[in-house]
Parts: structure tokens; C-alpha cells; sequence
């Protein structure tokens, strides 16, 4: 897995892609972290000089494909979508405003999923979470209850509890705005909403959160 692919692996495949090698390539979905899980092996192509692990632009394309058809199965306000990371908020949001599931970003409310005296209790059939790490809570709950979950993985997640994983940089504002795009498009055509993908002509952009800007030490001290 760490040592240097067959040249032009990648490149041969661009046609089966769902959307052009230089689009995932330029969102950086398959920028890893310097930490290989063992889980996450089977998803790495590469590993950089600098000690990077790149994970598998097909693996990535592929597992998309294989969520939005597990998705599609499931009535779409029994799909719960959890980002506690704030570049995974607006491309959840979006994603659920446009195929009928629920967001619930930020943090996650122990008991979201196991207290039915919650005012904001919820039931869901599955689960989709944008890190299982940052998101925890919600993948603990979904265990405990017996529900399925899919999650975002980069290469240093561990994925327990986790039922699929779509291999991904879940951590990059751009990465995340484009896979929940394309899983976006993918469902909706499982489900036949759309015929095409040209009948999917919601703007990636409008799945990309704002970037988040930390004050300087001066500024803050104003």
C-alpha cells in the first residue's frame, strides 16, 4: 500500500469517475493525514515523501456510488446527517435540505438518539457522520440502538461501529463540500428524481461552508 502505484492508475480510470479526475483532485479528497489506520489501508494509494498518505480516488468514487444506493433505501426523514465540524455544517445542511433527511450540526446532544424525553429525540433508521471521531457521540448512540452507520473517513480514523466508509478528506472545507455533492446527486438519482446528472444543477459552491478565520493575537487583544 505505501509504495509507489503503477503510473497512471488513477488516470486511465477518469472516464468511470463520476465526475472528472481534476475535480476530486482539486477539492483534495484523497489528502490523507501522516497516521495510517489499519482499517484504512485498503483505501491508500500512495504515501507522499513527507510521510502524507493519499488515499484512492476510485476507492473514494466508488464507495459514493455504493452509499447513495444504501441511502436511497431508506425514507428520507429517517436519515439522520451529523457534522460536528464547522466545515462539514453547510454541506450536511445542504445535503439534507435536498433529499428530505435531518441535520443536526454542532454539537451533538447526549441522548439525541437513545432518550425519548429529549425534546430534540430523533429515531433514525440510518446515520451518515461527517468524522467519527468529532462525531462520536452520534456513532456511540447509533450502536447502542442497532442503527447502521456510514461515516466520512480519512486515514487516521479508527471507523469502530462504523457499517460503511466512504474514504475521504473529511476534514478540508472544499473535500466536504464535494462529496456531500456528489452523494447528494447519487441519491437522487437512485431514487429517480432525476433522470441525469445534468438535471442536478445545484453549484457545488453551495455546499461550501464559509472558511473559518482565527484573529490575530493583536486583533484580539483590541
Amino acid at each position: 500500500m505505501e509504495g509507489s502505484p503503477p503510473k497512471g492508475r488513477e488516470e486511465s480510470s477518469q472516464e468511470e469517475l463520476l465526475v472528472p479526475l481534476e475535480m476530486y483532485l482539486a477539492a483534495g479528497v484523497r489528502i490523507g493525514t501522516h497516521i495510517k489506520n489499519n482499517v484504512m489501508a485498503k483505501f491508500i494509494y500512495s504515501v507522499r515523501p513527507d510521510g502524507l498518505y493519499i488515499l484512492d480516488v476510485r476507492k473514494i468514487d466508488e464507495r459514493i456510488r455504493i452509499a447513495a444506493k444504501f441511502i436511497s433505501r431508506y425514507e428520507p426523514s429517517r436519515v439522520v446527517a451529523v457534522s460536528a465540524r464547522p466545515y462539514g455544517q453547510q454541506p450536511v445542511r445542504k445535503f439534507c435540505a435536498l433529499t428530505g433527511a435531518i441535520p443536526v450540526t454542532g454539537r451533538f446532544i447526549p441522548g439525541t438518539f437513545t432518550n425519548p424525553s429529549l425534546p430534540n429525540f430523533l429515531e433514525p433508521d440510518l446515520v451518515i457522520v461527517t468524522d467519527p471521531r468529532a462525531d462520536s457521540q452520534a456513532v456511540d448512540e447509533a450502536a447502542e440502538m442497532g442503527i447502521p452507520t456510514i461515516a466520512l473517513c480519512d486515514t487516521d480514523n479508527t471507523c469502530s461501529f462504523i457499517d460503511l466508509i466512504i474514504p475521504v478528506n473529511n476534514k478540508g472545507r472544499k473535500s466536504l463540500a464535494l462529496t456531500y455533492w456528489l452523494l447528494t446527486r447519487q441519491v437522487l438519482l437512485e431514487r429517480g428524481m432525476i433522470k441525469s446528472v445534468d438535471e442536478f444543477t445545484v453549484p457545488v459552491e453551495e455546499f461550501e461552508a464559509k472558511v473559518v478565520t482565527k484573529p490575530s493575537a493583536l486583533m484580539s487583544r483590541k
